[in-house]
């Protein structure tokens, strides 16, 4: 696309150079990926800030540079080189509004249901994908487990990616036939403009709780974060929105987009009844207008009879029939590390991403719930480095107040000292009824070889993901394969 085209209708500060001679292949925020045909964005990251790179992607035949940094690299270098210069005020801003430009605008040509929350997006998500697909909608889904362009997957590094990378996606899944896109939009995407443009046409609301505060600082500050995206919603948008949650309300209260509720208030438009659940699955009552249907799902809990209910007031507000969201949640397979559940004999081993109190302390209300008395129940789980630290001593007493033992253990440690992230989880643990095994794959096979024979075993806090990431280097670690090695090996 022609650069001076795509500069019209973009709020920019000054242009220098010849932007009607440049033909523009692509976008980009890394300048190790920067090419002929390129337009890089020079973003000030947490780490690292993109204005070093300037006089490097010019050297490799960048066509244009956007910043908003003036006087680092002077203009006569731009001249020189023949890369346009493209001062703006934020070029995060910028890089969501060229994205949508540069890929025609794709988020008004798909159907795209943008869910935010503390807990539940993937869940949540999982279950919308299946019930559009049940529908005959092939679907994309853009989140944190993976991306995938109808069943073929993409991989995954961030709940929600930069938003080039969402405009190409959206482009690809409707170069590949899909009608719809369910994405998990964070608060992170949401501050940081990840989202900016896009137009969606529903946007779910699951829950708020303390979360991400080595960002955002304040709770008011993470709550504004995600209120973000439903006020930016449209006057033909539905705002599906958790009534149980007391912000629930407040989230919507400034949308402009048809608010639809749902929980188990009396209030809800989609009213959540007598939920009942074991380790097999799910099930509850829903009554929508006068009419009471009955809900079946595999997953385990209190909370995905919340998550589902989510999807199906999104889904038939979106016009789908109630019979049609019915069968899309009853056939949603298994979310990998949600409430996961694998055995051996009459022991239970349960792999679940709760990472935060609140989510923590759920998951072992449902343990507590399905087995009362009738089995011991170990915790095994730590916190990540470079993370929240207000939440480890909180996550220590939740651990062992309602756990029989537990082992305390790392999780991403990442740039920290996992030893310092295991003393600050002690504090707040008041009984001696836990282990120290910095080791998580030790502390796994300890948890599954030392509990009784009709233990229940959670493994928290890292859920579906693939590595472990320890001196800021990333290996591979899976709690679901080392669970698995270990109560094989135990089982015989």
């Amino acid at each position: 696309m022609n650069l001076a085209r795509l500069l019209n209708n973009i709020k920019t500060v000054q242009v220098v150079g010849k932007a009607e001679s440049k033909e523009i292949l692509e976008l980009s925020i890394d300048s190790r990926k920067v090419t002929k045909g390129c337009v890089y964005f020079a973003i000030e990251g947490f780490k690292v800030d993109g204005h070093k790179f300037i006089e490097e992607v010019i050297s490799k035949g960048a066509d244009a540079v956007v910043l908003n940094k003036d006087g680092l690299v002077p203009d006569q270098l731009f001249v020189h080189s023949g890369c346009v210069k493209i001062l703006v005020d934020d070029p995060r801003k910028s890089l969501a509004e060229f994205s949508k430009k540069f890929y025609n605008d794709p988020s008004s040509r798909i159907n795209l249901f943008a869910i935010t929350g503390t807990k539940g997006k993937t869940t949540t998500a999982f279950y919308l994908k299946n019930i559009l697909e049940t529908a005959g909608q092939k679907t994309g889904l853009i989140g944190t487990i993976a991306n995938y362009i109808g069943n073929i997957e993409v991989s995954s590094s961030l709940t929600t990616p930069q938003s080039h990378e969402i405009n190409s996606l959206l482009n690809d899944m409707l170069a590949a036939g899909c009608n719809s896109c369910v994405m998990e939009v964070s608060s992170h995407a949401l501050r940081l403009d990840r989202v900016t443009g896009l137009k969606f046409t529903s946007a779910v609301f699951t829950n708020i709780t303390s979360d991400h505060m080595d960002y955002h600082k304040t709770f008011e500050h993470y709550f504004e974060s995600k209120k973000i995206l439903f006020d930016s919603l449209d006057s033909d948008s539905v705002a599906i929105t958790n009534y149980d949650d007391e912000n629930g309300k407040l989230i919507v209260k400034d949308s402009n987009a048809k608010k639809v509720s749902y929980g188990e208030s009396d209030k809800c438009d989609f009213k959540i009844s007598n939920i009942k659940f074991d380790l097999e699955g799910t099930n509850y009552q829903l009554l929508h207008k006068s009419k009471t249907y009955n809900v079946n799902t595999k997953l385990v809990g209190h909370f995905n009879a919340h998550n589902s209910a989510a999807a199906f007031a999104c889904a038939v507000s979106s016009g789908i029939s109630a019979e049609t969201v019915i069968k899309g949640i009853a056939n949603t397979p298994q979310v990998p590390g949600r409430f996961e559940v694998i055995s051996a004999k009459d022991k239970k081993v349960i792999i679940d991403y709760s990472h935060t109190a609140d989510s923590l302390k759920q998951v072992l209300n449902a343990i507590h719930h399905i087995v009362g008395l009738t089995r011991p129940i170990y915790t095994v789980f730590g916190c990540g480095g470079d993370r929240d630290r207000t939440k480890r001593p909180v996550m220590g007493e939740i651990a062992s107040s309602k756990s029989n033992r537990v082992y305390v253990t790392s999780d991403n440690p990442r740039t920290e000292d996992p030893y310092q992230i295991i003393d600050e989880i002690l504090k707040g643990i008041k009984q001696n009824n836990y282990r120290i095994i910095e080791d998580r794959e030790e502390a796994i096979r300890a948890a599954i070889y030392e509990s009784e024979d009709n233990a229940v075993i959670l493994i928290a806090g890292k859920g579906h993901e693939s590595y472990q990431e320890i001196n800021g280097v990333k290996k591979h670690f899976s709690d679901i394969e080392t669970a698995k090695k270990y109560l094989e090996q135990w089982a015989n």
